[in-house]
Parts: structure tokens; sequence; C-alpha cells
């Protein structure tokens, strides 16, 4: 039987690779197995050996897998290591990919807290609501607070006609147009002027867009609108400083369009 007298200097078992790694044998002839990993050496009797090269690329394999890439993305990304150039490269890649994760991670518990806190003050059981929260707060999505002020109409309406994708885009648009009407007001720039018409056909077709033409939506949207004295900061400043200057640049819009859209609702 062959003993570790003959395993040459510098090299490891497939057993001992394990143990110092702290992983199975079975995952490494599975990565053995799949291109991944494979022994430097093989011994006299036959046993395949690692030497610490391996040992390294073992632990750019584990690394990645517990980032939650794929071994198919894993084997794409490995290289050689055969330089200090190459092995910098690999550690500063993975500490980048660590940062992510620790940003990731740091993410996910402000969202639990947020959720916490979010739920504290709706004092209501809306799993419902709960649960339209979570969906926002996993798509990172900033406004997950909107979802508290909508009534059980718009909230339907916004289940029925928009994913989260779709739903994402849209209040990107959202706050991209209260940040464009903001910088017209800054700079004093009239509702009349062209600028400003561009901007106001912007939020008229995101109003259009949201609502699918269903114009009763109307009320619901003014009352949510209504409501910024418990919108976050950031964006109850951003939607005030925007109110006055679009409701005037949307009045000259619809003039020069010969109808006014809103006419006939009541709001």
């Amino acid at each position: 039987m062959e003993n570790n007298k003959t395993i040459p200097n510098g090299y490891m078992t497939v057993g001992e690779l394990a143990k110092k790694m702290n992983t199975t044998v079975r995952t490494l002839q599975y990565y053995d197995k799949e291109g991944l990993l494979t022994p430097s050496a093989e011994s006299e009797g036959g046993r395949r050996l690692y030497n610490h090269k391996d040992m390294i690329r073992l632990h750019q394999i584990l690394s990645m897998k517990y980032l939650g890439f794929s071994l198919d993305d894993i084997k794409n990304r490995l290289i050689s290591l055969e330089t200090p150039d190459e092995v910098a490269y690999v550690l500063t890649e993975q500490a980048e990919l660590v940062k992510e994760k620790i940003n990731a991670l740091s993410e996910a518990l402000s969202a639990i807290e947020a959720l916490k806190n979010e739920i504290a003050q709706i004092q209501t059981v809306d799993f419902e609501k709960y649960a339209d929260i979570i969906r926002l707060l996993q798509f990172k999505n900033e406004c997950y607070w909107v979802v508290k002020h909508f009534d059980e109409k718009l909230m339907e309406h916004i289940r029925n006609r928009f994913d989260e994708q779709s739903g994402t885009a849209l209040i990107n648009t959202w706050k991209l147009l209260c940040e464009e009407t903001a910088l017209l007001v800054q700079k004093g720039i009239e509702p009349e002027s062209e600028q400003s018409q561009a901007v106001a056909k912007k939020w008229w077709d995101m109003v259009t867009e949201f609502t699918g033409g269903d114009m009763s939506l109307l009320p619901q949207i003014m009352k949510f609108n209504e409501s910024k004295e418990s919108w976050s900061e950031e964006w109850r400043q951003k939607q005030a400083l925007a109110d006055g200057f679009i409701g005037k640049a949307l009045e000259v819009y619809f003039n020069t369009l010969g109808y006014n859209p809103m006419e006939g609702v009541n709001l």
C-alpha cells in the first residue's frame, strides 16, 4: 500500500487538498471530470496529485461558485495562472467579485429593514400589498415605498398591466422627468418654450403609458400625488418642484393638440 512518503514534496493527494480547502473528495473528483481542476501529477502508485498552483485554482473555483457563477461560467473565466501578473489579475478580479457580494448582501439587509418599517407603517394585514413591496425590493427598485400609497384600484391595474421590467422602466422614466423638469424650473425656462413642451409631451406619454388610456384612473393618480407628505424626502422635493411647472406646460400642450384629454374627468 502506498504511503505519503512516496508523494513528491509539494504535492497533495485529493483527500489532503479537500481537507485543506474545506471541501469534499467527491467535489474535487467532479471538478476533475468536468475539466475544471485536473491534478498536476500522478504518483507511482497511480494516485492523482495536486500542487499549490492547483490549490490556488481551486480557491478561484470555490470563490466563484460561492458568488453564484455556474460551472460553465467558471470554466470560461479561469486562466492559466502561469505568471505573477496572471495570478494578480485573478486575485484582483476575485476581490472585486467579493466586494459586489458584500454590497448585494448589504442591500438585502437594508431591504429587509425597509420592508419591516414599511409594514409597520401600513399597520394592516394586507399580504398582497406586502408581496408587492417584496417584489419591488427584490428588483432593487428604490420606489418600493410607492406601493403603500396606491389604492386597490391602482394596484390591481399595475398587477395586470406591468411586469417587473416594464414597471421599473416606467418608474425610472418618472424619476428622469422629475429631474428634467426641475432643471427647467431652476433655469427659469418658460412652460411655453419648445423645450418645456417637449418635456410636457413626455409627461403625458408617461401618464398614457401608465393608464393604458383609462382616464378613470386619473383621480387615483391625483390622490397619490397629493399624499406627498409621507413620500421619501428626495421624491417629495422633486415632484413638488415639478408639479406647478408641468401643470402649466400641459395646459399649453393640450391647447396645441386642440383638445384636453382630461376634460370630463372628475378629479
